[in-house]
């Protein structure tokens, strides 16, 4: 899943906050395209996964670090229905709420599961934290949400933690997780028929900004930002890079309240605080 080249821890550290940040305004880039464009959420991680599998192709030295053909296959599901969910969180949630729940369903899930699945062992501070964790999801889930459909946004929410925690869960038991031309060319090709039903075509009405936007989508957040996460998890140990993550939500939720005039609530506040909290105990555990 990552390069043999040494890099620097430094600038491995640097590599994955710059993913995170990436990540995070990624959210709030595809929250302000959805209500310019008329796209919706599958649409979006259509155009998205279309992008990056262009630039990827075009890349020389791509071809060769495509993976297996099953490995690819199944990397492209798990980002589908992440990355398609995780848009419709922020479509129907907003951006904060859907991003906190979001990345804090992830890590909560895959200590669950690594406990049940592969034998690993759940300790106390594990055990704890991950009842904060849901204490911290409550709050949120309580707090007032920007989106038209908070209910269904944090079910969505809850499913894209959950295609996240899955593929790492894979990684974990064996499996290669590789964001490749094959991966996003499959997650392309299973969310294009529920695209065009949806509607794949974005309005008319300001299609240079559009096709900025789309081209944004499709190399900062998703090419540039895996591949700069992958090459700082060459050097970085993958609970400190955990940790680092974390900026992904704090940016989203900045922008969103900053820029795109969602509420702030005492609730999301607290929520958030809990659920960071559980998150940086269970990297420590």
């Amino acid at each position: 899943m990552t390069s043999h080249t040494a890099v620097p821890f430094r600038h491995g550290l640097l590599s994955i906050s710059a993913a995170a940040v990436a990540w995070g305004v990624g959210g709030a880039v595809a929250a302000l395209l959805m209500r310019t464009s008329g796209l919706g959420p599958v649409a979006v991680s259509c155009w998205r996964f279309g992008v990056a599998a262009l630039c990827l192709a075009l890349l020389p030295s791509a071809a060769a670090r495509s993976g297996k053909p099953g490995s690819t296959v199944l990397t492209g599901l798990g980002l589908a229905v992440s990355q398609c969910a995780y848009f419709g969180s922020v479509h129907y949630a907003g951006l904060g709420l859907g991003t906190l729940i979001t990345i804090g369903a992830g890590p909560v899930l895959t200590s669950l599961g690594a406990h049940l699945l592969l034998g690993e062992h759940l300790t106390r501070r594990s055990a704890a934290a991950v009842l904060l964790a849901l204490g911290g999801l409550a709050l949120l889930v309580a707090a007032p949400a920007a989106g038209p459909r908070p209910a269904l946004g944090v079910a969505l929410a809850v499913l894209a933690g959950a295609g996240q925690s899955g593929l790492t869960l894979w990684a974990r038991g064996g499996g290669s997780a590789r964001a490749s031309t094959g991966a996003f060319t499959t997650g392309l090709l299973c969310l294009l028929p529920f695209a065009a039903v949806q509607g794949v075509l974005p309005a008319a009405g300001q299609p240079a900004l559009t096709g900025a936007t789309l081209l944004f989508l499709g190399t900062v957040p998703t090419l540039l930002a895996y591949r700069w996460y992958f090459s700082g998890l060459t050097a970085v140990p993958g609970t400190t890079a955990s940790v680092l993550v974390l900026l992904e939500p704090a940016t989203a939720a900045v922008i969103g309240v900053l820029f795109l005039g969602e509420p702030f609530a005492v609730g999301l506040a607290a929520g958030s605080a809990l659920l960071l909290a559980a998150i940086a105990a269970l990297t420590r555990a």
